[in-house]
This record gives structure tokens, C-alpha cells and sequence, in this order.
């Protein structure tokens, strides 16, 4: 076929990344004309003047720096050889990536269907058996069961923070709205645990469980999300669901059948459960301002030290610290902080696995176990106006939550 002038010469570009996948780029050398015959080279070049040395690329772990780097080596063989340079397409930096996102996704473990609404009913049930319990304890104030509650949740929490290495102080710029966080946190507590002790404990479940609606018009007024004209119809349903349960005289008269003790209990109850609806949706608007930059355990350690300590100085300013009578009350006491802790544990995973819409129809179930546990321990059926409140707020706040779900559908 005669001598040929011009020869197709095949150099290798070794590429590697930290993940240690090789992809070998073969650059093609030729003039105008074209070369017919290719020579692959498999061994190194080990004297530096040999023109056919080998060219490293170093693979970046974005699209641009791939193109870059790929035409810094073409440059490179236009210099050499005066001709054209073609590199494979970008498809092998790809499927090189795709390779390497595939290993590690097999050594992510698979979450189960289902565990996330899983761990949100054990959040449930954890805490309504909390609200029996406080319930059932005879002779211990409120202010002091929650005391104890925060000193033995400090005593969890301490080793978490010192395991994850969290620190105890947090963030210079979030430590106001840790403050905060553990300030209202606390006395909402506080009043949720005072409104069972007062009143019917499904009545007071129920008013505490409205304040997802009273969130979203808090996030609304402080941290200027969006307000639509359903959050307005969910917070009159919830007042109305509020008003069916406290029965006030001016609007039902003197009719008082079902109300747990006298009346100014049952009003007082009803003032401090509505009063720590609020106190809970303030907490979780500080929350959303902390965003995820603090540790979640370092958020309920300070809800914990604060509230212990406000819970120790208003239990001495009243004069209420009393030991509970019985060895069972005392056990019952520690049990509600350990309830506590795995209460809100499960909470956290929960959101975390699964979207917050499931999670918040998961949580109305406390409602229908709030009922239960009165007719089973307490010996008490509802009235018509509790299931009438009842079923006001669980319209609200599931609809609150499908909203936010539905919203957020679309957005993603």
C-alpha cells in the first residue's frame, strides 16, 4: 500500500478520582487526512524526553471541571503533535460517576416502608400514656412532676451531647432562640400537665393538640410564610372546637354534665391546656427559625436545664415540693421522663424518614387514645360536646397537615 507519511498514534490519559474509579481516555493524533491504522501502547513510559509520555487528569467531581480538564488534554496533544486531538465523549466521566454513586448507595442501609409512621405511633402512644400517668398521680403539683421530669431528662441528655460532641452552650448567634426554645417549651409543659390535672384528660389533650393551626399563623406573623384563607377556616374551627369543650356559661348556660370536678377547674384547665396550644406553636415557629443548623439534643438539653431550674424556683415560691406518698408514684415520676425522652426521640426520626403531612395524621391517633385511656383507667365516657371539640380540632389540624403535605407535593 506504499509508505505512509502520516500514522494514527493512540496515547492513554489515566484518570482517577478519590473514590477509586480509573477511566483510561485514549487520544486520537491525526492530521487532515485521517489515519486508517491505530498502535495501542498498554506499557508506561518510564524516560521523561519520550514524546508519547503519559498525561494524568485529575477527575473533578463536577460536569464543568470534567470538560475543563478534558480540554486542558487536548491542548496538550495539540501541542505536541501540531494536529487535531479528540477525547472520548463525556459519557465515560458519567458513567465513571455513575459507577462510583451506585457503590455508595449500596452501602446505604434501606429504610423499611412504613418505619417512619411507625415511629411517629410509638411517639403516640409514649405520649398519651405520659398524660395517664400525670393524670393518675395523687398529691404532686404539676410544676413539680415537671421538674422532675427535665432533671432526669438532663441526665439522658447529657452523654448524647458529649457523644456527639455538641457542646453545651451552642452557636453564638442561635443561643437567644435556644433560650427561647427551652423557656416556652418548658411552661407549655408545664400548663399541659397542670390542664390534665384539672380537667377530663381527653378535653385536655384535645385543646393542646390544636396547636399545629396556631402555628401556622404564627410562622405567618414571624416568620412571614404564607397565609391562606383555609388556615383562617382551620382556626375557627379549632376555637369552636375549644369553646364545645370549655362550655362557657354566657354561651351554654348553667349546663355542666361531664365536667370533671367544679366548674372553676375545669375552667382554669381549660385556660392553661389553650394557653400551652399557644406556647407549643411558638416553640415550634423558634424551632423553624433555628433551622437544622442545632443539634437536636442540644435543643432539648437547654428545654431541659431552663426548665428545671423555672420549675425549682416557682416550686419553692409556692411552697408546693412535696415527696410523693407511695414508692409507685415515684416510679410512675421517673417513668414519665423516660417516656419523655423516647417520646420525642421517635418524634425526631420520624421526621426525619418520613414527610411532615404523614407524620401530623400519624400524631391525631393521640386524640382517639386520649378517649380510650379516660373510658379504661378513669372510668369516664365522653360527653356529646367533647366528641363534638374533638372532632372540630382533628378536622383543623389534619387539614392543616394535609395543606403543608399537598404544598409541598407540588413544590417538589
Amino acid at each position: 500500500m506504499g509508505d505512509r507519511d502520516r500514522a494514527a498514534r493512540q496515547r492513554a490519559l489515566c484518570v482517577e478520582d478519590d473514590g477509586g474509579v480509573a477511566v483510561v481516555f485514549h487520544r486520537v493524533d491525526s492530521d487532515d487526512g485521517g489515519g486508517d491504522e491505530e498502535e495501542e501502547e498498554e506499557e508506561e513510559e518510564e524516560s521523561g524526553g519520550d514524546e508519547r509520555a503519559e498525561a494524568r487528569i485529575q477527575l473533578q467531581s463536577d460536569y464543568a471541571d470534567d470538560a475543563e480538564g478534558a480540554r486542558g488534554g487536548g491542548g496538550g496533544g495539540e501541542g505536541g503533535g501540531g494536529g487535531r486531538s479528540s477525547l472520548c465523549p463525556p459519557a465515560c466521566c458519567v458513567a465513571a460517576r455513575a459507577q462510583k454513586a451506585a457503590g455508595d448507595d449500596a452501602g446505604k442501609p434501606k429504610t423499611c416502608p412504613g418505619l417512619g409512621l411507625f415511629y411517629a405511633l410509638l411517639s403516640t402512644v409514649f405520649f398519651s400514656i405520659i398524660a395517664v400517668l400525670v393524670k393518675s398521680i395523687q398529691g404532686v403539683h404539676a410544676i413539680e412532676i415537671s421538674a422532675i421530669r427535665c432533671f432526669f431528662q438532663m441526665l439522658f441528655t447529657l452523654p448524647l451531647l458529649i457523644y456527639h460532641k455538641t457542646g453545651f452552650l451552642g452557636p453564638r448567634d442561635k443561643r437567644v432562640y435556644l433560650v427561647l426554645r427551652g423557656l416556652i417549651g418548658s411552661n407549655a409543659m408545664i400548663l399541659l400537665f397542670y390542664a390534665v390535672q384539672q380537667m377530663p384528660l381527653a378535653d385536655a389533650t384535645v385543646i393542646m393538640f390544636s396547636n399545629p393551626v396556631f402555628t401556622s399563623l404564627l410562622a405567618w406573623i414571624f416568620l412571614k410564610e404564607r397565609c391562606t384563607i383555609w388556615d383562617c377556616v382551620f382556626t375557627v374551627f379549632t376555637i369552636s372546637g375549644v369553646l364545645l369543650i370549655a362550655r362557657p356559661p354566657f354561651l351554654f348556660g348553667e349546663q355542666r354534665r361531664g365536667i370533671e370536678g367544679n366548674y372553676g377547674n375545669h375552667l382554669k384547665g381549660t385556660i392553661a391546656a389553650f394557653a400551652g396550644a399557644i406556647g407549643a406553636a411558638f416553640t415550634f415557629v423558634v424551632l423553624r427559625k433555628m433551622g437544622k443548623s442545632v443539634h437536636y439534643y442540644l435543643s432539648v438539653w437547654y428545654y431541659a436545664v431552663i426548665g428545671f431550674v423555672e420549675c425549682i424556683i416557682a416550686v419553692s415560691v409556692l411552697g408546693e415540693w412535696k415527696i410523693p406518698y407511695c414508692g409507685r408514684d415515684r416510679w410512675l415520676l421517673m417513668l414519665i421522663a423516660v417516656l419523655g425522652i423516647a417520646g420525642q426521640t421517635f418524634l425526631t426520626k420520624a421526621l426525619q424518614i418520613e414527610k411532615a403531612g404523614p407524620v401530623a395524621l400519624m400524631r391525631t391517633l393521640d386524640v382517639v387514645l386520649a378517649f380510650i385511656f379516660q373510658f379504661i383507667f378513669f372510668n369516664r365516657a365522653p360527653t356529646m360536646w367533647s366528641l363534638g371539640g374533638a372532632l372540630c380540632v382533628v378536622v383543623s389540624t389534619s387539614g392543616v397537615a394535609l395543606q403543608k403535605w399537598y404544598s409541598n407535593s407540588r413544590k417538589s
